[in-house]
């Protein structure tokens, strides 16, 4: 069970690849081993994932943020509005940074790519984006508040026997667990490693399970406060890489 959106991998293997860890085509292997083949949708047509790439570079690429928004709360977005709708709809979005004279940024969402009976992928889809860059969180203060609400939830889900998770789906996901690209922090690992396993849980602790009317408006709103957390989390965790390297944009 996978249960990092793709716009993370694509970002911290992105950022790995323009940081010089990572090769291009070994960034792209990874992003793709997750979720299929991949293309950029373009003018001229669809270009294969690792050539946009590329191309993005030579035009002077040197970062890639991530978006994980829902319905009121877009975080990572700054606009404009189109961008922002169809970031919301998908629940994620990729943010590629071209700075300079004038720079722009480029909003990237990601949408299954069927063809026929056999091919499954993904397209991304370019919008303009803002060239503010929306404020997210830190690592330590993301860290911090998902502790909290990790609590917190878990005191309001143990008091209606919400709380279990089977083992068996834990193991699985710790060895389905690859964690983040190299060049990040031991504690962007730790946090990304927690924020997958509690992506997990919000899944299964969603699940109906007998409560009465009242007891299902309680676990949705702690699930929606600790989803709220675990977004912070993830998105700071896969940018944290871009805080201990120079800002091209200074």
């Amino acid at each position: 069970m996978h249960t990092e959106p793709v716009s993370a991998s694509f970002v911290v293997w992105g950022n790995a690849w323009l940081t010089g860890h990572a090769g291009l085509d070994d960034a792209v292997d990874e992003v793709e081993a997750a979720a299929g083949p991949q293309v950029l949708a373009g003018p001229g047509g669809d270009v294969p994932l690792r050539h946009a790439l590329a191309e993005l570079r030579v035009e002077g690429l040197t970062e890639f943020r991530l978006a994980l928004p829902a319905p009121g709360d877009p975080l990572g977005l700054a606009g404009p509005p189109g961008f922002t709708s169809a970031a919301v709809d998908a629940g994620q979005a990729v943010l590629a940074v071209l700075p300079g004279i004038p720079g722009r940024c480029l909003g990237l969402v990601p949408a299954e790519d069927r063809r026929g009976s056999s091919y499954v992928g993904l397209r991304w889809t370019s919008y303009d984006a803002s060239r503010t860059l929306p404020y997210t969180p830190s690592l330590p203060e993301a860290e911090h508040a998902l502790t909290l609400a990790m609590r917190d939830t878990a005191d309001v889900l143990a008091g209606l026997d919400a709380a279990t998770v089977p083992p068996s789906e834990l193991t699985k996901l710790r060895r389905d667990d690859k964690g983040l690209a190299p060049g990040y922090p031991a504690r962007a690992h730790r946090v990304a490693a927690l924020t997958a396993r509690l992506s997990l849980v919000l899944k299964l602790a969603s699940e109906d399970r007998g409560l009465t009317a009242a007891q299902v408006a309680a676990r949705a709103d702690a699930l929606r406060h600790l989803d709220h957390a675990v977004r912070r989390a993830r998105v700071a965790a896969c940018n944290s890489i871009l805080e201990s390297v120079p800002d091209a944009r200074s």
